[in-house]
């Protein structure tokens, strides 16, 4: 039965809305006479769409925290006992934010009339992704939707732990390097000038090092204009580029080979991918189509090229740590803790293990990064602006020695 939201006015003539369940606008709005409200707007509440199209709303209803937080509220009430129908009902009455409140009611409608959970959250695919709706089918079909759940939400939340801590390291050094970098051009392009003019009519030649910082400023002031519009035009053309297919895996094949970064993107998609597999196997989806969700995680293209490569040998028959450890972008530790969890008939508590070793690896790296550039920039920009003082100061220091 669809949901409807409505704007109605009471006795005293106050205006009132809510959410109502109807088999069309016309039952909605003889609900509401029967309730004694005047009917001012009846519309249903999400227009749901048929295959891909989903739920129209302009921008995602839950971000990453939000989906996590909504996820251990709804398994909290399932696995109390309460029907799912009810505790969706409960979620959508408690929720704060209207569009929140109206796919939370969608969905609820969509239960109520039989539809399985799973099902209807395909009619909202920007909200809930293939792995989610995977992990929620899998626990209706084994009729634990409450522990599944929970450990959905288990995952969410680890993941979304894991990104902060990753934004975290990154964020000082990048926010240092861009003042540096605005503090640097300010100086050059406005301090330097204004100083060192004083000494440009002087028939005295100028220090080496003054006349280099004084080009480089013309240059800046006459032509900057035109370097950031080549760099624009430069990072624009990537992006164009990066939407081609084989040209997004060589880029990103290449990203993996760089030094700190390339390890570090390895390290977390290969924990993103083990969660994931984890997740899934442990819920009782076939290895199969848990292995193709959890490769279409993956946010390198290269590593889910390799990803979807081991899929067709397993496919074919191999074992599943046999066609990981033939995929030399997936650290070893990952193929290692699968050959221990098929030899010991534990594959997804081995993958869980492993996702948790690959993530604490990629934080401890990733503070070890932040740990050495901090102190790098820092030396770093101390040095360019030393060399800016210095070209400002010697003529003045030339000078006095002639007065001497």
């Amino acid at each position: 039965m669809p949901a409807y939201k409505f704007e109605a006015l009471d006795a005293s003539g106050k205006s009132t809305t809510g959410l109502l369940d109807a088999e069309n606008a016309k039952a909605a709005r003889s609900q509401l006479r029967a309730q004694a409200l005047v009917p001012l707007d009846v519309a249903l509440v999400a227009s749901a769409g048929t295959g891909n199209e989903g739920l129209r709303f302009t921008r995602r209803v839950f971000n990453a925290t939000g989906l996590a937080v909504w996820t251990r509220q709804l398994a909290g009430l399932v696995g109390s006992g309460l029907p799912l129908e009810r505790a969706l009902t409960a979620l959508s009455e408690e929720a704060e934010d209207p569009r929140q409140r109206e796919l939370v009611a969608h969905l609820r409608s969509e239960v109520n009339s039989g539809s399985p959970f799973a099902r209807t959250l395909g009619s909202a695919p920007r909200e809930f992704d293939e792995v989610y709706r995977g992990v929620v089918a899998a626990g209706e079909q084994s009729g634990a939707l409450g522990a599944v759940l929970e450990r959905l939400a288990d995952d969410l939340e680890e993941r979304q732990e894991l990104k902060s801590k990753l934004i975290g390291a990154t964020l000082y050094p990048a926010i240092v390097s861009l003042i540096a970098v605005v503090i640097v051009i300010f100086l050059v392009t406005y301090v330097v000038p204004q100083v060192a003019s004083v000494f440009t009519n002087s028939k005295r030649a100028l220090p080496a090092l003054t006349v280099a910082m004084l080009a480089i400023s013309a240059f800046l002031r006459s032509w900057g204009w035109l370097v950031a519009l080549v760099i624009g035009a430069v990072v624009g053309l990537l992006m164009l580029m990066l939407r081609n297919e084989t040209f997004r895996q060589s880029f990103d094949a290449g990203w993996l080979t760089l030094p700190l970064i390339g390890k570090l993107s390895r390290g977390y998609n290969a924990a993103r991918f083990s969660g994931t597999l984890a997740m899934l196997a442990g819920a009782g989806v076939p290895i199969l189509k848990a292995l193709q969700a959890a490769a279409e995680t993956l946010s390198n293209r290269a590593m889910r090229a390799d990803a979807m490569e081991a899929l067709v040998q397993v496919r074919e028959g191999a074992p599943l740590a046999s066609a990981l450890a033939g995929k030399k972008r997936f650290p070893g530790l990952l193929a290692m803790f699968a050959r221990l969890g098929e030899q010991t008939g534990q594959l997804p508590l081995m993958l869980e293990r492993a996702a948790r070793q690959l993530g604490t690896e990629v934080q401890r790296r990733a503070l070890q990064m932040a740990t050495i550039l901090e102190p790098l920039l820092i030396v770093a920009m101390g040095a360019v602006v030393m060399l800016i003082v210095l070209a400002v100061l010697l003529p003045i220091i030339q000078l006095n020695n002639y007065v001497k």
